[in-house]
């Protein structure tokens, strides 16, 4: 029996498709899982207010599929970020927490990857910081109500693109709800070399974006032609106890969706035969 799970990432496949065929296709090409997004944009965000016939829809595409949804990729927190020196939007974050907890949890999904920003358009300063901590811990009480993991996604801006950094505030919180979710890529990116700044968050990863990366690029480089060290973080990561991987890629315009997904994901399924993890 395989001792892991592999997510595919929504956004690797046309945003033309509906969640069924998304859903299908996921399957098709062998992965265990998707990983739903909500990001900035309103059709995105428009899940969020879904009503009991568009959930209902969902849970019949996802049962008709025989594909879970198990994680959400929630980066709407770019656009109404936690720490926002905006009063309205402060309060937009709060709501998007809220609603995006109550959504896994009666959708069945088990964590969020929570996007590890205070303010992304606009500067980041003491009073953000000390705003995002104190609506974190809003966000985590709604976490800790619905029984929904919480993971720190490392990002691309120093305010946390470490899992050092986002020990601190799981550190500070203190609650089982709050976790680290890293993007091996980022860290990568940020380190170098991530497996010192993995080791160190032993015991509080819940997951883990397998994603390639350049100095500097961050998304859209072609798997096999960037510098992640996928087979090392792999093995680390599932000796640490890490059993739930997402491969994080985007669509190509024009690719054949199949064919594309397919090379991926075999790709990635010659990194865990590489590092030895079954």
């Amino acid at each position: 029996m395989q001792s892991y799970l592999l997510g595919q990432y929504e956004k690797s496949m046309p945003h033309s498709m509906s969640l069924r065929e998304k859903l299908l296709l996921s399957r098709k090409c062998g992965f265990d899982y998707l990983e739903i997004s909500v990001d900035e944009t309103d059709e995105k965000l428009s899940r969020l207010d879904w009503g009991k016939e568009e959930r209902h829809a969902l849970r019949r595409a996802v049962e008709e599929a025989g594909q879970p949804v198990l994680s959400m990729c929630l980066s709407a927190h770019r656009k109404y970020p936690l720490g926002s020196s905006n009063p309205e939007t402060a309060a937009q974050s709060l709501a998007i927490s809220e609603k995006a907890v109550q959504f896994c949890a009666e959708i069945g999904i088990r964590q969020i990857q929570l996007a590890g920003y205070d303010v992304y358009y606009e500067p980041s300063t003491e009073e953000t910081r000390e705003r995002f901590a104190e609506n974190l811990r809003k966000t985590v009480g709604y976490a800790e109500k619905y029984g929904v993991l919480l993971g720190f996604e490392t990002m691309e801006t120093p305010f946390m693109n470490t899992c050092a950094k986002a020990m601190r505030y799981v550190s500070e919180i203190n609650s089982p709800y709050l976790q680290i979710y890293p993007d091996v890529g980022n860290l990568t990116n940020a380190l170098g070399d991530p497996l010192a700044d993995l080791a160190d968050a032993h015991g509080h990863i819940t997951a883990a974006h397998l994603k390639e990366t350049l100095p500097g690029q961050f998304r859209d480089v072609p798997f096999g032609t960037g510098h992640t060290p996928y087979v090392p973080a792999i093995r680390m990561l599932r000796e640490m106890g890490v059993g739930m991987f997402v491969l994080e890629f985007w669509y190509v315009d024009g690719a054949d969706p199949e064919r594309y997904v397919q090379e991926a994901r075999a790709y990635i399924a010659e990194k865990f035969r590489e590092a030895d993890v079954r």
